[in-house]
């Protein structure tokens, strides 16, 4: 009976995803409606999406496990730094101007942000390609997430329940992209704050922590407020800066702005999504710093560190319709992301690498089934690499390092440094990515049988080289600017049009 109520609420989520992809996906008519929305979505809509986008089963299940078990009630600092960096500073810096430039020059995907920014359509074929292929990664990471829900709170085979997911995934984005995808996410984000709030109530309560006065008791424990040394700050700091910064240059989350419907959409939308990262992430990230009150490690705690929050969640001893909504909770974050990463990967690629190499150009009927094919391929690769059994947190690492490594700096000081040029851009783009490339290339040399201490050792740094190519990045953008001359053509003086633009006609 108590499986019964579960899989009745999973159903009705289901469901309803299918009915809002069927309603919604008949208002899809063109290639900038499956890509950007039509520049219609408001600020619940564009926070709600990208709030979604942003935390799934690889924070719930991957990060905070990892950083609860590391660093017991300290890992708050990463919800705490996604909210802050990752989405109020994010919001603030970003949103408004992403949205005027992209509205205003008719932008839909972040290469061809990159073309109209520095007049290269190199830059825009190689980050097309980039994104593509280290998305994939990152969705298989989610997948990942989504297996472990499987085998420990439902029972079930997990290759059996990825397919489903996939499948549902795939349905989403196919019935009409973004559009569906927004008014989808707007659902999710609903659940998903709901389900955390019930969560942490649940969890607090629980006979393992035991309320209030167990959290006092539980922060006052070398487990649960542990003294860090100097190396585990770095790797905590490296955590939280790469989890926060990190989302400033992916074409997932950069592609929300550009579906805000105006600016007054977008000033309100801060609030939003702030509030939204406040109370998941937070919350997320809480509920994992508490997994040495549930266990002893060395004793009882899961050996395998992306199984302790699902495990703990399951020990809780969850009321059967509890466990059925937050199970729709993490699926709910993890359908959501797995579609805005999918979208993305799959327009950059018909988009910008295909349509654009293309003799003959291609309508929008042809873009927009190009599109669809990439995604479905798209998500048959990510399955494939989720069974590479590559630990949750080193494959989101890699995919964002790189990605992020190499294009935040030129997408950030594209909007505000009108001295950046196609040399300086191409110049930091460069030196992220081969800077972000050394733990992934360790990861592959494992795979095919090396297992030297260096090699083992830097293909667990992902965040720290994620970092370090970030900052790198930026740095060389504007050495190389100061060392190279100024552009003057005339659609970077377009770019940096003072105007606003209220709503795309």
């Amino acid at each position: 009976m108590d499986n019964l109520s579960v899989w009745i609420t999973i159903a009705v989520y289901v469901v309803a995803l299918v009915i809002i992809g069927i309603v919604t996906g008949k208002k899809s008519k063109s290639v900038a409606d499956f890509t950007v929305g039509g520049r219609k979505a408001g600020a619940w809509l564009s926070a709600l999406s990208y709030g979604t986008a942003y935390f799934s089963a690889v924070m719930f299940v991957g990060y905070a496990g990892k950083t609860g078990l590391s660093f017991g009630l300290w890992g708050i600092l990463a919800g705490l730094g996604n909210a802050v960096f990752g989405s109020l500073l994010a919001w603030l810096v970003l949103a408004r101007k992403t949205r005027d430039v992209s509205a205003r020059l008719k932008i839909q995907t972040m290469p061809q942000f990159f073309e109209t920014r520095y007049g290269s359509k190199g830059m825009r074929t190689f980050s097309a390609a980039v994104i593509f292929i280290f998305l994939i990664p990152y969705s298989a990471s989610v997948y990942s997430g989504l297996a472990s829900i499987a085998k420990i709170l439902l029972g079930i085979d997990d290759a059996v329940f990825l397919i489903i997911i996939a499948v549902l995934a795939m349905l989403i984005i196919l019935f009409g992209g973004y559009l569906v995808q927004a008014r989808a996410d707007f659902v999710q984000g609903i659940v998903m704050m709901i389900g955390v709030t019930l969560l942490i109530v649940c969890v607090v309560r629980s006979r393992q922590v035991g309320g209030i006065e167990g959290l006092i008791e539980y922060a006052k424990t070398d487990a649960g407020l542990p003294a860090l040394n100097g190396s585990q700050w770095v790797a905590l700091m490296a955590t939280v800066l790469m989890t926060s910064f990190g989302t400033w240059g992916l074409p997932q989350m950069i592609s929300k702005y550009f579906g805000i419907k105006d600016d007054n959409q977008a000033k309100r939308g801060i609030v939003i999504s702030t509030f939204f990262a406040f109370l998941v992430a937070g919350g997320g990230y809480f509920i994992g710093s508490l997994c040495h009150r549930f266990y002893t490690v060395g004793k009882d705690m899961p050996e395998i560190a992306d199984e302790i929050v699902p495990q703990m969640l399951k020990d809780s001893a969850l009321p059967s319709i509890l466990l059925g909504v937050i199970i729709v909770l993490l699926l709910s974050a993890s359908v959501s992301t797995l579609c805005s990463v999918t979208l993305s990967a799959a327009s950059a690629l018909s988009i910008d690498l295909v349509a654009n190499k293309a003799k003959k150009k291609l309508d929008d009927n042809k873009k927009g089934l190009l599109t669809k094919l990439f995604c479905v391929l798209f998500i048959i690769l990510s399955y494939v690499v989720a069974n590479t059994k590559t630990p949750i947190l080193d494959m989101m690492s890699y995919s964002w390092g790189i990605i992020s490594g190499s294009f935040l700096a030129p997408y950030l000081l594209a909007l505000y440094y009108k001295k950046l040029n196609k040399i300086s851009a191409w110049a930091g783009i460069l030196t992220g990515f081969f800077i972000a490339l050394v733990p992934a290339t360790c990861k592959v040399l494992n795979l095919c049988g090396n297992n030297s201490e260096t090699v083992l050792k830097l293909m667990g740094q992902g965040p720290l080289y994620a970092c370090i190519a970030m900052i790198s990045s930026i740095c060389v953008c504007i050495i190389f600017s100061l060392l190279t001359k100024k552009t003057t053509d005339e659609k970077v003086t377009d770019f940096f049009y003072n105007g606003t633009v209220e709503e795309e006609a």
